[in-house]
């Protein structure tokens, strides 16, 4: 059975499925293996614009780690296999292109920290997320701590992690955790309609602008600014540039290439 599917759509939009919906998508150290393997063959695929990852699951976009996997292991298998999560989520945060998580279910703990390593989240209404490892008696470990309190502040992030209580999806939306919310029989046209759109635009500057935003908010903000200034300066000599100048002048929608 392959645990992570791949479907390229309109030539540049590539949609990665976690497909293991009896066990709600749970990240076992197989589907881990095929999801990287897809990730880096999505990344160095130089059409692919935008990349959307998602669950094959009415229920589940991801409910984490494997725990019934994970009970035969010796604390150094336990470390190990949530380093691999981690590695993984940090994978997907560093994919060249923007990369929009559809939140088709839950999304519990590595399922979770795998959202929160993309650049949008787009969550159908039923949905309910969580970092839910304090009632675990563990702490997130793939990144949870980190990129929750960037994406939705301390005090938030401190509620989240302290309860282990998901929150709804509206929850979510109003906190910031989600920068939209669909209607559940209507959520990939929701999140196809935004890939869309931003395929429509220059891949180089894409790139550009992600690098810019995600190395910027690191640094302080005279920092950001020189970082902003070289991925600009990068979009420069590109024809894909001249092409959206040339699109302008004539009126009409332009064609770009990533070059």
């Amino acid at each position: 059975m392959t645990l992570v599917k791949l479907e390229i759509m309109d030539e540049h939009i590539a949609i990665i499925s976690l497909n293991r919906p009896g066990a709600a998508n749970a990240m076992s150290n197989n589907l881990l293996v095929e999801l990287n393997e897809i990730i880096k063959k999505v990344d160095q695929d130089s059409s692919v614009y935008c990349t959307i990852i998602t669950g094959n699951s009415e229920k589940a976009f991801c409910a984490g780690a494997d725990l019934k996997e994970r009970k035969g292991m010796s604390e150094k298998q336990v470390i190990k296999a949530v380093r691999y999560i981690g590695d993984t989520v940090t994978a997907v945060e560093n994919m060249r292109m923007p990369v929009i998580a559809a939140l088709n279910g839950v999304a519990f703990g590595g399922g979770l920290e795998l959202a929160l390593a993309c650049d949008i989240r787009i969550a159908a209404k039923h949905a309910k997320l969580g970092l839910t490892e304090t009632s675990l008696a563990i702490i997130p470990g793939a990144g949870g701590t980190q990129r929750l309190t960037r994406l939705i502040g301390l005090g938030q992030a401190k509620r989240m992690i302290y309860t282990a209580k998901p929150v709804h999806a509206e929850d979510a939306f109003r906190i910031g955790l989600v920068e939209q919310l669909a209607d559940s029989n209507n959520l990939m046209d929701e999140v196809l309609k935004m890939a869309i759109m931003i395929t429509g635009n220059g891949p180089v500057s894409l790139q550009q602008a992600k690098t810019a935003i995600n190395k910027g908010i690191q640094t302080d903000i005279a920092t950001g600014l020189a970082i902003e200034h070289l991925c600009y300066k990068e979009t420069i000599p590109t024809s894909d540039r001249l092409e959206g100048l040339q699109a302008f002048k004539e009126k009409r929608k332009p064609v770009y290439t990533g070059k």
